[in-house]
């Protein structure tokens, strides 16, 4: 009976996660497109299907935990060996975790995405600002004095 619900759990991920993983490729373009609404709306989306595996992860994990089985593919493993469908179980098992692992990566590119936008709007920001006073010399020799930042209205 407990392999049947660890089994259904892990079925009912599959379209979370393979939305999930949906949104984070919608993510990487409307990153690239800066598009500040359609990132909204994905949060949101994302937040949701997040909690939603997250709940079925310790469901899961539950199951494990009251067999006195480790919470872990090892414990996934045992629990399979003693079962009619432990087949079954393992390699749905392994298919969600390649999906899961997908949706990681995803995330990472988004992440790295995020972080270059970022750099790239941080130093846009540095030149409407002035920038970093140049280290010169001026005419006579002595060390310059640093121009005082501008304002965005001057800039």
């Amino acid at each position: 009976m407990h392999d049947t619900n660890l089994l259904q759990l892990i079925i009912d991920d599959f379209a979370p996660a393979q939305q999930l993983l949906e949104l984070l490729q919608t993510e990487s373009l409307a990153l690239h497109g800066r598009d500040m609404p359609l990132l909204e709306e994905i949060l949101a989306r994302k937040q949701a299907l997040i909690i939603l595996l997250e709940q079925h992860g310790s469901k899961r994990s539950e199951i494990l935990a009251s067999l006195n089985l480790p919470t872990n593919r090892q414990g996934l493993e045992q629990l399979a060996s003693e079962s009619s469908i432990g087949e079954q179980l393992l390699s749905k098992s392994d298919l969600l975790t390649d999906l899961i692992a997908q949706c990681q990566a995803a995330n990472v590119n988004n992440g790295q995405s995020i972080q270059v936008q970022q750099a790239a709007t941080a130093n846009q920001l540095k030149i409407l600002n002035g920038g970093e006073p140049p280290a010169l010399y001026d005419a006579s020799g002595t060390f310059a004095k640093p121009a005082k930042p501008r304002t965005f209205s001057q800039a």
